[in-house]
């Protein structure tokens, strides 16, 4: 059973060893994209008090209605991963990137009502951004150097994101409102999403995706989601990622400004430190599991890293650490996050490889999709109507502290995929 697996896996497919420059150069462009669905992610965290007055909702309101996104993001995962296995990425990902395009000018129309059909807009046409970018990195480059296109694609994402905190911030505040920010955003994308669709090779013949039903698109998830390995690799990827996508890009202004008494400019620079951070860690992490050939041994790493910077974050006095360290290094390990993105691919058969990524994604996203108005609930149960002062989000943060604890006993369960771990298997 053992040896038809790893037959199937991309190292040993054949005429993959040379890079196919028509998909690098379309995942190029996918990845520009994904710098920009990134910055519509994190956006909402520098213009809090701007959407609050906009829609009569107090901050947890909002925070509820910016976290609509994670909810289509996660559905729509599942149907991109297979849309993606049958129709191939020419088909897909330009008309994902224009639903992000046309959420983008809709949130910025001011009204609740547009406002929720834009987030989950974005979000569903998100899904498209790292799944599409993945799809076509497993085409365009060797397995080899799979790990540390995956590491370079999410460093690109969270370079969007800091630039959705810290350019953000500035443009909203002096040069453009932040309606014209969204309106503005959704025209480059739109472009984005033509460039695209000029440049993604045809990699299906047209008559694949004519066979059976279209029910029949969702069959290779019969084999991702049979392997435990795959659950493993979802859950420990969630729980990897909340520290940044409801600590930081949600919450981490709030806690730097109202927490820390950090003025509103410093807050926003602090907090843009965390996805820096993702992008020196994203690529190293995923270039030294492919350097030493192991994937385990990054993860846990980089996720011990998380649990002391994260921890450090939260319960360390005021002025113990210097500003800007502890976020930076809580970014770099956060890149351990993207190593179960490779691991679940390599754990399933060549065939499902979208849908793999699609399962992930799901897994992934379910839990910020669930826990991220949990989250906002639970900060206005323990201010019992009072302000949220450093007390309240210590004891909200040491959920996310555990959470990351979580995270790193799974990881010692998952299967060592890397080169070196297959050969000594």
């Amino acid at each position: 059973m053992m040896s038809s697996r790893v037959a199937r896996t991309p190292a040993s497919a054949p005429g993959r060893e040379a890079v196919q420059t028509g998909f690098v150069a379309a995942w190029s462009l996918c990845v520009v994209f994904y710098f920009m669905q990134y910055a519509l992610r994190s956006a909402p965290s520098v213009m809090m008090s701007e959407l609050s007055a906009a829609f009569a909702r107090d901050l947890v309101g909002v925070s509820a209605l910016v976290g609509l996104y994670y909810y289509s993001y996660s559905l729509l995962s599942i149907v991109v991963g297979a849309a993606l296995d049958r129709l191939g990425g020419r088909v897909v990902i330009p008309g994902g990137i224009v639903l992000v395009a046309a959420g983008a000018v809709l949130f910025g129309l001011g009204s609740v009502e547009t406002a929720q059909i834009g987030r989950l807009l974005q979000g569903a046409g998100s899904a498209c951004g790292f799944i599409g970018a993945t799809y076509l990195a497993t085409r365009g480059f060797p397995p080899r150097y799979l790990a540390t296109a995956v590491g370079f694609t999410q460093c690109f994402g969270m370079l969007g994101g800091a630039a959705g905190q810290f350019a953000v911030g500035r443009l909203i505040h002096g040069v453009i409102t932040w309606q014209k920010f969204w309106w503005m955003s959704g025209l480059g994308i739109f472009v984005i999403a033509t460039l695209v669709l000029l440049a993604t090779p045809k990699d299906h013949d047209g008559t694949r995706a004519s066979q059976g039903s279209w029910m029949t698109m969702f069959t290779p998830y019969k084999e991702v989601l049979s392997n435990p390995q795959s659950y493993l690799c979802g859950f420990c990827a969630g729980l990897l990622f909340l520290p940044t996508t409801i600590g930081d890009m949600i919450w981490g202004i709030p806690f730097l400004h109202n927490g820390l008494h950090v003025g509103y400019a410093e807050a926003v620079n602090r907090a843009s430190t965390v996805p820096l951070g993702w992008v020196i860690g994203c690529p190293l992490l995923g270039y030294l599991a492919d350097r030493l050939g192991r994937r385990k041994p990054v993860l846990i790493c980089g996720a011990l890293l998380m649990f002391v910077s994260c921890a450090g974050v939260f319960f360390l006095p005021a002025g113990v650490a210097p500003p800007y360290v502890l976020g930076m290094l809580l970014g770099i390990g956060s890149g351990a996050a993207m190593l179960p993105y490779t691991v679940i691919k390599e754990v399933n058969s060549d065939n499902v490889k979208g849908s793999a990524t699609g399962a992930i994604n799901f897994l992934v996203f379910t839990f910020s999709a669930c826990l991220t108005p949990l989250y906002g609930r639970l900060l206005a149960h323990i201010a019992r109507g009072g302000a949220m002062d450093m007390a309240v989000f210590r004891a909200a943060g040491a959920w996310l502290v555990g959470g990351i604890a979580i995270a790193i006993v799974l990881a010692f369960f998952l299967r060592e995929t890397g080169p070196r771990g297959r050969a000594a298997v």
